[in-house]
């Protein structure tokens, strides 16, 4: 049972969004480690996160039923009552905020809420009637890294702006991977992704445009100052690999294995960003 609330949080996304909210924070510090406001960050945030995730987990348990990966989820078979999980996922949310308001400020909160009001409304909404509901769900993905570096600077720059950019661009070819080689699980579902409506061979497309926009943005951090020239020259290796495997992907006869591979490649890519964010300052 404790599993289960564990995983109703979906402790993925979790996981995922503090390393690029603590890349954000130390970006903002220039790589310097002030350890009680930077737990205060990971804490609110993943709590914030966790109810979110609670709550997509009660609207999507209709969509996750007709799913293979999904269709075993706590609230789908019964184990969790739809009552207690919303109870739960209010109650993550209630302390998470609460946590944000006390030890950061109120822009870092404000963002932490638009990012839960995309993610549960938008999102929620976008991804069921477009294709371009991945973009929606984008977004809310690339605010918790410019949430930590607020809590620090407590306002809106051009490094918070890029920041923004290059977790949209960098999410943009990851979701569109997981589409890819997921096709047969959201065909079944009926939602209007990206490959299930115009294809694979538009999908990569797609993600190739996306990985070129995501290397040019990681530049940018150099030529405006936040980061030094090591920082330039690895993301723009890490993004150059990141094209030429995409690139691959039209000569391929498994498009699901291809892009099964793309989605492993794309977590190293935003793992390598997230640790040369945290430290770029400090580099030569």
């Amino acid at each position: 049972m404790v599993k289960d609330y564990y995983q109703l949080t979906k402790p993925g996304i979790i996981y995922g969004n503090l390393v690029t909210a603590a890349a954000g924070f130390l970006l903002a510090t220039k790589g310097h480690i002030h350890f009680w406001p930077l737990l205060s960050v990971l804490v609110g945030m993943s709590l914030v996160i966790g109810s979110a995730c609670v709550i997509n987990n009660y609207i999507d348990r209709g969509i996750d039923a007709k799913m293979a990966r999904t269709k075993q989820r706590a609230l789908v078979s019964g184990r969790i009552p739809a009552f207690t999980a919303i109870s739960y996922g209010a109650v993550l949310g209630l302390v998470g905020f609460g946590v944000l308001a006390l030890y950061t400020n109120w822009l870092t909160v404000g963002l932490g809420l638009l990012a839960y009001l995309v993610y549960i409304v938008l999102y929620g909404i976008g991804k069921r009637v477009s294709v371009h509901g991945t973009i929606v769900g984008s977004i809310a993905g690339a605010l918790p890294p410019v949430a930590g570096y607020t809590a620090v600077v407590n306002h809106l720059d051009t490094g918070a702006l890029l920041l923004f950019l290059i977790l949209v661009f960098w999410q943009m070819p990851h979701f569109y991977a997981i589409a890819m080689y997921r096709y047969d699980d959201y065909k079944a579902a009926g939602l209007p992704v990206l490959p299930v409506k115009r294809g694979m061979k538009t999908t990569k497309i797609h993600i190739l445009t996306y990985i070129a926009a995501f290397t040019i943005t990681g530049v940018l951090f150099t030529v405006y100052g936040y980061t030094r020239i090591v920082f330039l020259v690895t993301v723009a290796l890490l993004g150059l690999s990141w094209f030429y495997k995409g690139a691959k992907g039209f000569g391929v006869q498994d498009a699901k294995k291809w892009a099964r591979g793309m989605f492993f490649y794309s977590l190293i890519v935003t793992l390598s960003l997230s640790i040369m964010l945290a430290v770029g300052a400090l580099l030569p």
